[in-house]
C-alpha cells in the first residue's frame, strides 16, 4: 500500500512527462528526486514512451536542477538513463552524476571513453573521470582502479585519431595526477599549435597542485582569447599563486563577464591583504552578481592575526582602480607590475 501511495503521488509528474505539448515544470520534475526502486520502475515505464527530443530536454533539466539545488538527488534516474540510445541523454546523465564516487561508475565511464560512438559522450566521460584521478591521489579508490582510470585517459590523450574535444578534457583530468609523465604531457600540449589544447593544458596545470606552473599561467592573462584568460585566472586560484595577485585583481575589469567571475573566485582562494581589499571594494559596487560572489569569497578566507584591516566601507567607486594597488598596502609578495588598463 505504501508503494502504491508513492506511485500515486508521482502520477501528476509522470503525466506531465507524457504530455509532449506541456512546457517542462521544474517543480513537477523535482518530484522525481530520491526515487525508490518502485518509483523508479514507474518512471522507467513512462521514459520508454517519451520521444527522443522530450527525453533529451528532461534529462538536461534534471542535471540543471541538481546543480542548482543540493537537496535534489536524481542519481537513480541518471544511472537508469546512462545507456539511453540518445547521446544527449547519456551526456546529461554523466554530468548529472558529477558527485557520484562509486568505483563502479568509474568503470562505466572508462567504457564510455573507449567505446561510445559519439564524441560528445566520450568527452563528457573524460571530464567526469577527473574526480576519480583525484580520488586515486588520496587513496580513496584501489590502486588498480586508479591505474585503469589513468591509463584510459593517457590512451585517449595520445590517440591522434580522437577529436580535440575528447583529448582536451582527458588532459585536464590527468592534471590531477602527481606523475612526471603528466607534467611532460602538460608541457607538450601547451607547446602545441592548437589553441584548445593549449587552454586545456593551462586548466590541467591549475589542477596539478604544483606552483611551478604559476609564471606560465600568469602570462596567459594577457591572451586575446577570453577562454584562455578564464582558464588562466581559474588556474591561478586553484594553485593559490600569491605573486600575481595584482594581475588577478586587474582581471576584475576584464571585458569578459566569465573572466570577471573567475577572478572573484580566484581571489577568494589566493587570499592575502590585497585580495581582501579588492573583494571588499567590489562588494560596494552596484554590480549585484559580482558583489554577492565577492561576499562569498570573503567568507571563505581565513583572516590571520597580522592581516591589515579591510578597507573601510565608503562610497562605491565606478570601477576597481589603482587605489587598490597602494604600494604601502600591498603584500611583500606582490611584486609584479600593474598591467595597463
Amino acid at each position: 500500500m505504501i508503494a502504491e501511495e508513492i506511485i500515486l503521488d508521482l502520477e501528476p509528474a509522470l503525466a506531465h512527462l507524457r504530455d509532449a505539448n506541456a512546457t517542462l515544470s521544474p517543480a513537477l520534475l523535482a518530484t522525481f528526486s530520491n526515487l525508490k526502486k518502485t518509483d523508479l520502475a514507474a518512471f522507467a515505464k513512462t521514459w520508454l514512451t517519451l520521444p527522443a527530443e522530450r527525453k533529451s530536454r528532461v534529462a538536461r533539466l534534471f542535471a540543471e536542477l541538481a546543480e542548482e539545488n543540493a537537496r535534489l538527488d536524481f542519481t537513480p534516474i541518471f544511472r537508469h538513463v546512462l545507456n539511453d540510445p540518445d547521446a544527449r541523454v547519456r551526456v546529461a546523465a554523466i554530468e548529472g552524476l558529477w558527485e557520484d564516487q562509486d568505483p563502479a561508475l568509474a568503470k562505466i565511464l572508462i567504457g564510455f571513453l573507449r567505446n561510445d560512438p559519439e564524441a560528445a559522450v566520450r568527452a563528457s566521460a573524460a571530464e567526469s573521470l577527473g574526480r576519480f584521478v583525484l580520488l586515486g591521489e588520496y587513496d580513496r579508490i584501489t590502486p588498480t582502479l586508479a591505474e585503469r582510470v589513468y591509463n584510459a585517459l593517457v590512451e585517449t590523450f595520445r590517440n591522434s585519431s580522437e577529436p580535440m574535444e575528447v583529448r582536451a578534457p582527458a588532459l585536464e583530468s590527468l592534471g590531477y595526477a602527481s606523475r612526471a609523465d603528466v607534467s611532460a604531457m602538460l608541457s607538450e600540449a601547451y607547446g602545441s599549435d592548437d589553441a584548445a589544447m593549449q587552454t586545456s593544458a593551462i586548466a590541467g596545470m591549475g589542477r596539478s597542485a604544483d606552483s611551478k606552473w604559476c609564471s606560465i599561467i600568469t602570462g596567459e592573462l594577457d591572451s586575446p582569447d577570453p577562454r584562455m584568460r578564464f582558464q588562466a585566472v581559474h588556474a591561478l586560484g586553484e594553485l593559490e599563486c600569491r605573486e600575481p595577485v595584482r594581475r588577478v585583481i586587474a582581471m576584475l575589469d576584464d571585458p569578459d563577464r566569465q573572466v570577471q567571475i573567475a577572478a572573484v573566485a580566484a581571489l577568494g582562494r589566493i587570499g592575502g591583504k590585497s585580495a581582501k581589499r579588492a573583494l571588499t571594494r567590489l562588494i560596494q559596487l552596484d554590480d549585484e552578481v559580482l558583489s554577492e560572489l565577492a561576499q562569498d569569497a570573503l567568507e571563505e578566507l581565513t583572516f590571520s592575526e597580522d592581516d591589515l584591516p579591510l578597507l573601510a566601507v565608503g562610497e562605491p567607486s565606478a570601477e576597481l582602480d589603482d587605489e587598490l594597488f597602494d604600494e604601502d598596502e600591498l603584500d611583500e609578495s606582490d611584486s609584479s607590475e600593474v598591467p595597463d588598463r
